[in-house]
């Protein structure tokens, strides 16, 4: 248990206490370098026919860094945000590649170990069913994306489209805003038609899936997204799965389709309810 109010307990994820958590643990470094150790339930053995108990994947890190008045400027420093982030996304990674994980938010922290127990002990019985229902399955993204458009920028005449059809160098940019409407209509409706193909092969394989909301700027580069789906994929169908919609993906037109993974099944898990106290960033996610 952490006792110096120098430090508060920093949460990754919820796993069973078991072998391979613990051998994913040996030598595991968090945020700032710290060792990642766990905070588990009271009762850490029971009969052979019982699972592990639960535990949360933990670090100590600052309070001077994660208090709430803190969390408050680092959420405005993207620099702070990408190393935190880094470094909670590969310790779930990590832990991911050993055992079923619940990934928590980035920058879930209490006030120290006994209140990071006492959230584990409240909501037992929610997590452990939904670390059933992650057992043996992994996460992948599927994004579409629209190729770059040009909008015209001034009227002057084009003569390829002035010759014979337009007699005005106005009338001559309106075909040109028309021609370019219906060029992007056209890619959505291949969007359209991407998504159609996507979902159909995917859900062959998948047993579910989030619509996230499509990004925007610098997130989705130069080109538009128009599709941000997660499938969450049981482990024995998940070659199967990439190679059907990459093969999928190589034979549509007009569109970009990514398909990313595995990964820990973030888009899946739910973060347990926050301790209110220590927790400033409560309503925030990574």
């Amino acid at each position: 248990m952490n006792t110096s109010e120098d430090t508060f307990t920093y949460v990754y994820a919820a796993a069973r206490l078991d072998p391979h958590l613990r051998d994913a643990m040996t030598d595991l470094r968090g945020i700032h370098g710290a060792p990642v150790l766990y905070v588990t339930t009271a009762t850490e053995t029971g009969p052979d026919d019982t699972p592990p108990p639960l535990a949360f994947a933990t670090s100590h890190v600052p309070a001077a860094d994660f208090n709430e008045s803190a969390l408050k400027h680092h959420f405005e420093d993207l620099e702070w945000l990408e190393n935190v982030a880094r470094a909670h996304h590969d310790v779930v990674q990590k832990l991911t590649a050993h055992t079923t994980v619940l990934p928590l938010r980035m920058a879930t922290v209490y006030q120290d170990d006994d209140r990071a127990r006492q959230a584990l002990t409240e909501q037992h019985t929610t997590l452990a069913e939904r670390l059933t229902q992650l057992t043996a399955h992994t996460e992948f993204g599927v994004k579409i994306y629209l190729a770059p458009t040009t909008p015209p920028t001034d009227p002057d005449p084009d003569p390829a489209i002035d010759a014979g059809t337009a007699s005005t160098p106005g009338k001559a940019y309106l075909q040109r805003r028309k021609a370019q409407h219906n060029a992007l209509e056209a890619t959505y409706g291949q969007a359209q038609q991407a998504a159609a193909t996507i979902e159909a092969i995917a859900s062959r394989y998948a047993s579910q899936r989030v619509r996230h909301p499509a990004q925007r700027g610098a997130l989705a580069g130069s080109a538009e997204n128009v599709l941000n789906d997660a499938y969450l994929v049981p482990n024995e169908y998940a070659q199967r799965f990439k190679a059907d919609l990459e093969e999928a993906a190589a034979a549509i037109d007009g569109v970009r389709v990514d398909v990313t993974g595995p990964w820990a099944p973030y888009s899946f898990a739910m973060s347990p309810r926050q301790d209110p106290a220590p927790n400033p960033a409560e309503g925030r996610s990574s």
